[in-house]
């Protein structure tokens, strides 16, 4: 367990970007009849800045932008401002290698389901958090359980948004398999086809082809879509298509990618096995490579 693990998030130093303005992290608090608690109408972005950098940062203010948009709200604050404010937070907090959090909401003018009167707020914030699954997952793979959830049909809810009320189902699901000793779950969607993590998205390889579900109901993450570049560069053959369950005992390797997880490779999934392979390990070297600019993204 990391230092940033053992503390309290609500009990630090530090500094948040909140509207518009730098305050004390212990001073960075909302009402609670704020409309986004009670009724999910908030969106967020997830990124890592490495060597003081964060990766894709236009990318992922974009993304936060368009969440809002398919929430129904405008955040009031330009992809070029939102970028600065993810800057300006590192800057405060003195942060090199940082998990980066955006999230904008609803706030308290109105409660109730409609809630077109309320303010939008944005606020930032950044922490130190080394391996998302800890190192030695890195080593040995993941073992996840197959969750009873799954990823809701894309006409049921805003699937292309990055809302925080979609990872419940997220929540509930990795607290069920880490209460049975696993690391995580891999999620189904609503037809039975293979979907991704609770927060990340999942790769498979097979006869030196990386397979990948479409994205038709969950994030085309960022760092999915980077990956996925990074074994074109390689020659490597990227399938896009359904994945069933039944096909997964052909795979060879699994893997799951997102900003917070990166390149972390899986060893089970239920019943299937996987190898921790070359392959997956290439990939994830060429992705901590570009993160840290020790090559280009281009």
């Amino acid at each position: 367990m990391s230092i940033s693990d053992q503390q309290n998030y609500d009990d630090r130093d530090g500094w948040i970007w909140l509207d518009g303005k730098l305050v004390p992290w212990r001073e960075a608090n909302v009402h609670v009849l704020t409309h986004a608690l009670h009724y999910a109408s908030s969106v967020f972005e997830g990124q890592r800045a490495y060597g003081g950098e964060i990766f894709e940062l236009t990318k992922h203010s974009e993304r936060l932008k368009k969440s809002g948009e398919i929430l129904g709200f405008e955040i009031p604050y330009s992809v070029a401002q939102i970028d600065e404010a993810c800057r300006e937070v590192l800057r405060a907090n003195d942060l090199q290698d940082a998990y980066v959090r955006p999230v904008a909401w609803r706030g308290s003018e109105q409660m109730g389901v409609s809630a077109q009167r309320s303010k939008i707020h944005l606020a930032v914030a950044a922490w130190y958090w080394g391996a998302y699954f800890g190192e030695e997952a890195i080593k040995k793979g993941l073992n996840l359980a197959i969750s009873p959830w799954r990823r809701p049909a894309p006409y049921t809810a805003p699937v292309q948004s990055k809302a925080s009320g979609l990872y419940m189902i997220c929540t509930m699901a990795r607290h069920e398999v880490q209460a049975k000793g696993y690391d995580d779950a891999l999620m189904f969607d609503w037809r039975g086809q293979v979907a991704e993590g609770t927060g990340a998205n999942a790769f498979f390889i097979k006869d030196g082809k990386l397979y990948t579900p479409t994205p038709d109901c969950f994030l085309n993450g960022i760092t999915r879509q980077t990956v996925m570049n990074l074994a074109r560069r390689r020659g490597i053959e990227v399938i896009e298509r359904a994945i069933w369950p039944d096909e997964l005992e052909s795979f060879e390797q699994f893997f799951l990618t997102g900003s917070a997880a990166e390149v972390t490779p899986v060893r089970a999934a239920g019943p299937w096995n996987f190898e921790v392979g070359d392959l997956t390990m290439q990939l994830r070297k060429d992705y901590l490579d570009l993160v840290n600019r020790r090559i280009s993204n281009s």
